[in-house]
This record gives structure tokens, C-alpha cells and sequence, in this order.
């Protein structure tokens, strides 16, 4: 799956996803030293963590031969850790312009994939942190382990290793790691267990059968409440093709005012936040005469690690959201969500981890192809793509500057102009929003659009 976004990836659609912290400068501390430390502690470890510290190789067959990882051997954390300042007054809107021009081009793929910008000048004490990395590196889960493995819980700890070294990722496993008994034997339960692993492996195999059947099924228009790729997507400005430049907005709410909706309404946050998409998309298009006959579909990435793995960079699978936009009314829009994605979250619910990458390969192949073909603006696979990536729930500090919001910034690509990303974090719904900027107009009005709609989902439950 990492390779397939390194071969997506063209001068117009740099296929990197990024994080933007904001964080707030302890009292009393000298702003100036204090990033000038900062920017000492990002590039003071040379034992950096995997993918830190490696690039894209090819072998024998160049671009078009197998890619692999190798080290580094002239890792220059000078050039991976940068300074920037914002222009006067230092606004969010300067911060999301710096933003927007960062997340526009490609990162250089003779060295590890990957910036830190230390960003100062904010108003309100305020300072920022711009993450950006490959995707073929990570994924927003394990972006959110990387903060969170950076900071503590406590604002008087000092921290004074890179959150990208493998020292604050061991520490970050210890913390969260479950305790178990390591005896020298097998337990006897484990004995019966590995006796049972290949009776289980040809029921497993017919199961995953059985969801590839379901899911040609519903394409051919046989199957009931499933969404897949093409069978009735419809074309929007959305799905075009794209040119480098972005625009990003960011915005946070409360998880408790989105999960009494949820609560209200018998139905999960995920599920509220998708309807909270659909009424600004449907919104927004309606705006721009837009607005199809058939509704909108998201490809909604789904984490599939194992309860215990905090070393994968990369371990998501797909289902596709019917986002119900053809609706007027909020509640059955929310309906045809909840139908959509408790279909999908059965069919994945019942697969192993390693069937679910399967599966993932499976419902992201049409968006790469259709891209790679430049068919994805005539004939979309899916609409857009809205993820959730669960992040910490307790406030953080660094070095004793509080953690006040962590935006995502993921990819959008040819056919695909829109991405919208949100991080729970402290009891927020941090969204970010990124947009081709020449494709999509006004995206900052999504913002509004988002508050709109959760105020009417608010009134109908």
C-alpha cells in the first residue's frame, strides 16, 4: 500500500498528509530561546525512528522496478527542521496561508520523506508545529502516536529528546503497552490455540470469499445497503483534476455537543460528524449549482491495528459512507449514513487485520487507478475522503506548553479536490480541511457550513 502512494504521486498531487499543532508558550519563557530550543531538541537525536531516518530506493529497474526502504547514510536534520515566521498581526488566517504554501509541494524523495517547521509570530503567545510526512510512511494514527509520544501529561515535566527518536517511541509503548506474564513454557491454552491455527485458516479464507462475493454483489446491484466504488457516484467540481496549490482551514468542536446528537439520535459520533459533512457538502454544492441527483459518497479510512501494535506506520482499511446529500432533510440524511456505514462496518468487522488490508487494497485500487488513468474527474470511484483518526484524551504539554489543538492536513489528488480530516483530541473535534485551491472555491465557507449543520442536527433530535 505505501508504494501505491509513491506511484500516485505527481508534481500536482503530492501525496504527503501533514499534522498542525498549536501550542501555547509557558509563562513567563523567552519566546525567541525558547524555539531556538525547540529547534535544538527536533535535531539532537541521531537514533531517529523508522521512517525518520530512511528514503525511497529502487533497484535494478528504476521508477518502475520494486521500492524499498534504506538508511540514510547523510541524514541532515538541518535541512528536516525548519524555522518559519508569520507576517503581521499573525492571525490563523496567515498561519493557514504558510500552511496552504507548505502543504503544496513535494517533498524530496532523495532524502527521508519528511519537514518539521517550528512556526512563531502567532498572536496570543501562540506558536505552531507543521509535521509533514510521506504517506506511504504513515498514516493519522500513527501521527497522533508520534505527538502524543512527544509530550506529557504533566507541564512541568522537561522533555528534552526528539519526539521523532526512538527513545520517546519506546517510551510511548511502555506507557501504553498492557502487561502480560511472560512464562518460559506455553500455557496450555496457548498450545491448544497454535493446534487450532490451521483448521481456522480455511474457514477465515472462506469467510473473506464470502465478503468479496458480497461486495461484487452490491456493484452489480444484487447486494442491499453496502457502498462501493462507481455504482452510483455521482461527477462534482470535486472530482476534478488538480493543480499544486491548496487552501486549508481548520476549525474545532466539542465531542460532547456532537455526541449528544449521537446519544439523542441512537447513532455514534463517527456517524454525527458524517452528517455534519454531508449538510456543508450539500450546502457548499448547492452554492456553486452543483448539487447531483444521486447523493455523495466518502471513503472513510478505518484503523486496523491490533489492539497492542504501536510500531506500524501504516495499517488502515476502508469502508465507503453513503453521505445521503440527495436528501433535504438533515434526519435522513443521518439515516442513510447510519445504513451505509453499519453495513460496512459489519463486512470489516468480521475480517482479520491482515483480510483487512486485503480489503483495503481492494477499495483503494479504483481511487488510484482512476487517478493514475486520469479518468478519476469522468468517472469517480468515490466522492471524497472524510477520516477520523482517534488522538489523545487528555490535555498535553511540551515542555510546559500546552497543547491547544491538533489539525490534520491530508492529500487531495487528481479527481479527488477535497479532503476532510478530523482528530479527537482533549474533547475536541479538531477538523482540517484541504482543498485544490484553483478546484474548489471558497473552502473556508465549509467551516460555517459544518457549524450550520450540526445546529440542525441539534433541533431534530
Amino acid at each position: 500500500m505505501d508504494a501505491g502512494f509513491l506511484h500516485l504521486e505527481t508534481r500536482e498531487a503530492p501525496m504527503h498528509v501533514a499534522g498542525l499543532n498549536l501550542l501555547k508558550y509557558p509563562k513567563g519563557v523567552h519566546q525567541t530561546r525558547f524555539m531556538a530550543k525547540a529547534g535544538e531538541i527536533y535535531r539532537s537525536t541521531p537514533e531517529l525512528r523508522k521512517p525518520f531516518a530512511h528514503r525511497v530506493a529502487h533497484g535494478m529497474l528504476g521508477r518502475f522496478g520494486p521500492l524499498y526502504w534504506e538508511q540514510d547514510p547523510d541524514l541532515d536534520l538541518e535541512y528536516h527542521v525548519q524555522h518559519a515566521a508569520l507576517p503581521k498581526p499573525g492571525r490563523y488566517r496567515e498561519l493557514f496561508a504558510l500552511v496552504s504554501r507548505l502543504h503544496s509541494t513535494l517533498l524530496d524523495r532523495s532524502r527521508p520523506l519528511w519537514e518539521i517547521h517550528l512556526i512563531e509570530g502567532l498572536q496570543d503567545r501562540e506558536f505552531a508545529v507543521y509535521s509533514k510526512l510521506h504517506h506511504a510512511t504513515i498514516d493519522g494514527v500513527a501521527g497522533a502516536q508520534i505527538t502524543e509520544a512527544g509530550c506529557s501529561t504533566d507541564p512541568t515535566t522537561i522533555i528534552d529528546t526528539s519526539p521523532l527518536s526512538i527513545e520517546a517511541h519506546e517510551r510511548y509503548k511502555a506507557k501504553h503497552a498492557h502487561k502480560r506474564t511472560a512464562d518460559l513454557e506455553p500455557s496450555e491454552f496457548e498450545l491448544k490455540a497454535m493446534a487450532e491455527f490451521f483448521k481456522t485458516q480455511f474457514n477465515t479464507s472462506a469467510h473473506f470469499l464470502g465478503v468479496i462475493k458480497s461486495y461484487a454483489a452490491t456493484w452489480l446491484g444484487l447486494g442491499d445497503g453496502l457502498a462501493v466504488p462507481w455504482r452510483h457516484v455521482p461527477h462534482t467540481i470535486i472530482n476534478s483534476q488538480v493543480s499544486s496549490s491548496r487552501r486549508f482551514v481548520a476549525q474545532s468542536w466539542s465531542i460532547d455537543r456532537v455526541r449528544a446528537v449521537g446519544d439523542a439520535a441512537g447513532v455514534t459520533i463517527n456517524d454525527v460528524v458524517l452528517a455534519m459533512c454531508s449538510g456543508a457538502l450539500r450546502r457548499y454544492l448547492e452554492e456553486q449549482d452543483e448539487l447531483p441527483e444521486h447523493s455523495l459518497r466518502a471513503l472513510v479510512p478505518v484503523s486496523v491495528r491490533e489492539k497492542d501494535d504501536f510500531d506500524s506506520s501504516l495499517a488502515i482499511s476502508y469502508i465507503i459512507a453513503d453521505l445521503g446529500t440527495r436528501h433535504e432533510d438533515p434526519a435522513d440524511r443521518l439515516e442513510a449514513i447510519v445504513e451505509s456505514t453499519r453495513a460496512g462496518k459489519e463486512m470489516l468487522g468480521e475480517l482479520t487485520s491482515r483480510e483487512a488490508s486485503l480489503y483495503a487494497t481492494l477499495m483503494q485500487t479504483p481511487l488510484f487507478v482512476a487517478s493514475m488513468m486520469g479518468v478519476a474527474d469522468r468517472f469517480p470511484p468515490v466522492s471524497t475522503v472524510i477520516s477520523n483518526v482517534p488522538g489523545p484524551k487528555e490535555q498535553l504539554y511540551w515542555n510546559g506548553a500546552p497543547l491547544l489543538g491538533s489539525y490534520p492536513v491530508s492529500a487531495v489528488f487528481h479527481g479527488f479536490a477535497l479532503n476532510i480530516t478530523f482528530v479527537s483530541y482533549n474533547g475536541n473535534l479538531d477538523f482540517g480541511i484541504i482543498a485544490c485551491r484553483r478546484t474548489i472555491p471558497g473552502v473556508q465557507r465549509l467551516i460555517d457550513y459544518l457549524e450550520q449543520s450540526l445546529t440542525e442536527l441539534e433541533d431534530i433530535v
